[in-house]
């Protein structure tokens, strides 16, 4: 049972670096205890937005008078919405099967468990263990939601992402403790289904990580939808011992008690790193992730780590990168480490929001000097017509060279625009450069070209 490659875990990071290997001539296995997929296709990035766009054709039905369209008693089947979600997610997974077969991979389901001397020791259903062999062994055990040490996760009063998409019954009243993208985007599908929802942020801000600008937007977007926004606020305990939950939340003029049906945890992820032979190997871990250098190798010869198991952003298409990129380097190919500085985020609620590079804040802590330009889609065409006329984008600059040192949009599909913006830092395009690239119109990516010109004082549609 020898191969070139074996991969641990088959979510965007395993699956992808089984393929890339499969393409680059290895023979190789990938190993998985549970879905073909792992979280994001089976319990996160894809399941997640099949339960938003069900979220959004509710809310399209009940503003359909703002269109000129009349609809009378529409109704959210909250057992169809979420059997949807799981048909679209038991397609995907099916669809790897499919990618599985057609490249040639080995697929071995079990419990894996790296040894020494590159070896993988698989436990299957039935207990029987079985050891391969590889020439590598690249790591892709993701994570799972971090649980605070004051709140535990019961799976049914106090649940985390996966029991939050396969509840059998909608909850009246939900809290969500933390306003990431995974907060704000079951924040936004149970109040747009009826939910009465409240997002807890310990900071002072939604979306902390994003441009502070994007996140007071959201924030005015969120409690204009109905849903209450307690930042600068922290959750200290949850009571479940009646019929439902009594949160306590510490805020700044004390404490507030809020009554639910169920708590929401969204603050964070942990690495799936535990009960894997990382200790008997000799891989070095911080903090429970596993230590890599720039092409994902672990310090032990022979051993990689890809995706959320290791330091950096929990994202799926930084999983896909990292497996590309550290195929590419046992293949021996001329490859450059990723700029990790130029990763788009999105988060999936609406409005959606969509960011690459530094924020301003970011940008003039860290010296520059910086023109930015702001265009609002209240003042794009495509944006009226749509009904979305709320959010912008934000250019910054550096106002020496014209270099693009952050995007930042929110909006309707921002997600499907910031790609562009992507490209520009990858293709070091000058903010005049922008400006000159003719975008079609009338269309929500005009804004990009608007934002820049406004940097500029050139803007036309302001």
């Amino acid at each position: 049972m020898k191969y070139d490659v074996i991969v641990l875990g088959s979510g965007p990071g395993g699956y992808v670096a089984a393929i890339r290997a499969s393409q680059l001539g290895f023979k190789t296995a990938v190993v998985e205890r549970e879905s073909l997929g792992g979280i994001c296709l089976n319990w996160g990035c894809i399941p997640t937005k099949a339960l938003i766009k069900s979220a959004s054709v509710f809310e399209y039905i009940n503003h359909a008078e703002d269109y000129g369209i009349k609809v009378s008693d529409a109704k959210a089947d909250f057992g169809g919405v979420i059997k949807r979600s799981r048909g679209v997610a038991e397609g995907m997974s099916k669809g790897i099967e499919f990618l599985m077969k057609k490249n040639k991979i080995d697929v071995i389901m079990g419990t894996g468990k790296v040894k020494p001397g590159k070896k993988l020791d698989v436990t299957d259903a039935d207990g029987k263990v079985t050891t391969y062999d590889a020439d590598h062994i690249v790591i892709a055990t993701g994570a799972r939601a971090r649980a605070l040490p004051n709140i535990a996760i019961d799976g049914e009063k106090v649940i985390e992402y996966r029991k939050a998409m396969s509840l059998e019954k909608q909850p009246k009243k939900m809290v969500v403790m933390g306003s990431g993208a995974i907060g704000c985007e079951f924040a936004y599908v149970y109040n747009a289904m009826g939910t009465e929802v409240t997002i807890v942020e310990y900071l002072d801000n939604l979306v902390p990580r994003e441009d502070e600008e994007v996140s007071k937007q959201l924030g005015r977007s969120f409690k204009k939808a109905g849903i209450k926004v307690m930042t600068g606020a922290s959750v200290e305990k949850v009571d479940t011992s009646g019929s439902g939950c009594k949160v306590h939340v510490k805020t700044k003029k004390g404490e507030e008690v809020i009554e639910c049906d169920v708590v929401l945890s969204a603050v964070g992820v942990a690495p799936n790193t535990e009960n894997i032979g990382l200790e008997d190997v000799g891989i070095a871990t911080d903090r429970g992730f596993i230590q890599v250098d720039e092409f994902c190798k672990t310090n032990i010869p022979g051993y990689y780590a890809i995706g959320d198991c290791i330091p950096g952003p929990a994202l799926a298409h930084v999983a896909s990168a990292e497996a590309i990129l550290t195929l590419e380097k046992i293949k021996g190919m001329d490859v450059e480490p990723i700029d990790y500085g130029n990763i788009p985020s999105c988060t999936y609620c609406m409005p959606e929001v969509g960011s690459v590079g530094m924020t301003e804040a970011d940008a003039k802590e860290a010296g520059y000097e910086v023109k930015v330009g702001k265009f609002p889609f209240s003042a794009s065409g495509k944006a009226k017509a749509a009904g979305h006329p709320e959010g912008f984008v934000k250019l910054v600059f550096d106002a020496k060279y014209g270099e693009l040192l952050g995007g930042h949009m929110i909006g309707a599909n921002v997600t499907e625009l910031v790609a562009e913006l992507v490209s520009i830092r990858k293709l070091e395009t000058t903010g005049h450069e922008i400006i000159k690239t003719v975008h079609p119109h009338p269309t929500l990516s005009e804004a990009i070209m608007e934002a820049a010109a406004a940097a500029y004082d050139e803007v036309i549609h302001l």
